[in-house]
């Protein structure tokens, strides 16, 4: 076999390499077609046929003028609204899910380049001094100028590198449903978080009131003492039911600015630069049609993002196996090289070679089973993290259709024990007038009223964060069925 040349021949005909390089090129196009490793398909998973919680439960249909994306937007607050657009711009959560995702993006860029063929260039001059033989010690310097371009490129044979690829992508993509499963979540909770601070100054309200109302209770008790209708202790019970109420109202102060701490984390506030006024709860509880249970799958971005981890996962096991056979790395280096500078650029200087390189491992010591064995399961895992990612997500669903359909007809009885409760302390107020009863049984019919006002106002905060907690459960707002 001849050596192949460092220098080109003087004539015009074509150079060796090319002859060599494009039956490879072919032959490695032909190989490539076909990847090792099994190819992705998406796995069964446990999907009811409808949800267990809306059967003859018949929700209202949504209006055309129902938003679908801004879906806070059906509570009709622009505070809210406001907040929320500061929330997808602001929130550390949702940015630093976003720098992750753009880092997944080049992540996929990194792993498609190694398809290609690479090209590094290098240009050097050295020095070199040696000796002329091994008893006399005379020095022989020598100048070496060098300029060479060396493309090099690993033929993808077994489909190694396109797995490679095909996790990678299959990652970034799970890596945006991160991104919206961020938004999402951080949305959500800052609905169920403002909510529950309008409920605070629903509470404040209602408290403030009552402590108006057992201050007058307390003057008229002082007043009946007074004129000995009563006797001192009468006015003992009104002063401690005064007392309580205000240390429950001062109570509430606290819970409202945790609260707003809270929301202003989620818009990225320093609590000391953020502050809501006080302003009404809203009585707006939308009802969301739950859709089909075969949506979801499609809907939730974290379930989206486990089955691209598992796609991701798969891949892998086709990386594992393409180590199992040879790598084919076609290289090539030409330029020019000389000992003196004036003739480092001329023809006689023309360096070149190419050649295929097939290289293969042939023992171990077991590493590569291993790689491929801990590939599969990782991959089981990942089947078994997609299912369970699944199941929660029909059971968050399940939950707060419940939640809303119970809660509402809480509401409607507790509306009555409230409606109830006033009657009762407007009975017993003019009995105690009359002085036919004691003033603890006013005490009692005033503290179950207010206990009837609280339970009302806990109950409405609950099918609000029910309502809001459906929307995260069906991945964000709701599409009209039947609509393109």
């Amino acid at each position: 076999m001849k050596p192949v040349p460092t220098q080109p021949p003087n004539d015009s005909r074509p150079l060796p390499r090319r002859r060599l390089l494009v039956p490879l090129a072919c032959a490695a196009a032909l190989l490539s077609a076909c990847a090792v490793g099994p190819d992705y398909a998406r796995p069964d998973a446990p999907v009811p046929q409808d949800y267990k919680e809306a059967r003859g439960w018949q929700p209202a249909a949504p209006q055309d003028d129902v938003p679908r994306g801004d879906w806070w937007a059906v509570f009709a607050d622009p505070v809210l609204d406001a907040l929320m657009r500061r929330v997808d711009i602001d929130n550390y959560t949702i940015q630093a899910a976003e720098a992750q995702y753009r880092q997944a993006r080049e992540l996929t860029a990194q792993a498609g380049a190694a398809l290609y063929p690479t090209v590094n260039a290098s240009v050097s001059k050295t020095r070199t001094q040696g000796t002329q033989s091994s008893t006399v010690l005379s020095s022989n310097l020598q100048n070496n100028y060098s300029a060479l371009l060396s493309p090099t490129w690993e033929i993808d044979l077994w489909g190694g590198l396109r797995r490679g690829r095909e996790a990678a992508s299959a990652a970034e993509q799970a890596s945006a449903a991160d991104l919206e499963s961020a938004r999402l979540s951080a949305r959500a909770q800052l609905a169920a978080s403002y909510f529950q601070l309008r409920v605070l100054d629903a509470q404040h309200v209602l408290l403030s009131e009552t402590v108006q109302a057992y201050e007058r209770a307390l003057q008229i008790t002082r007043n009946r003492l007074a004129s000995g209708v009563v006797t001192p202790a009468d006015v003992a019970q009104a002063e401690s039911q005064l007392q309580t109420a205000r240390t429950n109202l001062l109570d509430t102060g606290l819970s409202r600015a945790q609260t707003e701490h809270a929301i202003a984390l989620l818009v990225g506030k320093a609590p000391a630069d953020f502050a809501l006024t006080a302003g009404a709860l809203t009585d707006a509880v939308p009802e969301v049609p739950a859709g089909l249970p075969s949506t979801l799958l499609q809907r939730r971005p974290d379930i989206a993002a486990a089955e691209r981890r598992m796609a991701a996962a798969n891949a892998q096991i086709g990386v594992a196996v393409a180590a199992f056979f040879p790598t084919l790395t076609l290289s090539a280096q030409g330029g020019y090289q000389s000992t003196t500078y004036a003739d480092w650029f001329t023809r006689p200087s023309r360096i070149w070679s190419v050649g295929p390189q097939l290289a293969a491992t042939l023992f171990d010591g077991g590493a590569r089973s291993a790689a491929r064995r801990g590939a599969e399961a990782a991959y089981d895992a990942e089947v078994a993290s997609y299912r369970q990612t699944v199941l929660t997500a029909f059971q968050e669903v399940e939950d707060n259709l419940a939640a809303l359909r119970i809660l509402a007809q809480e509401q409607q009885t507790q509306e009555a024990a409230r409606n109830a409760a006033k009657t009762s302390l407007n009975i017993v107020s003019n009995q105690y007038r009359a002085g036919t009863v004691t003033y603890l049984d006013v005490v009692q019919a005033q503290t179950t009223l207010l206990t009837a006002e609280s339970n009302l106002l806990n109950i409405r905060n609950r099918r609000l964060a029910a309502s809001v907690g459906l929307v995260k459960a069906l991945g964000g707002g709701w599409e009209v069925p039947g609509e393109s």
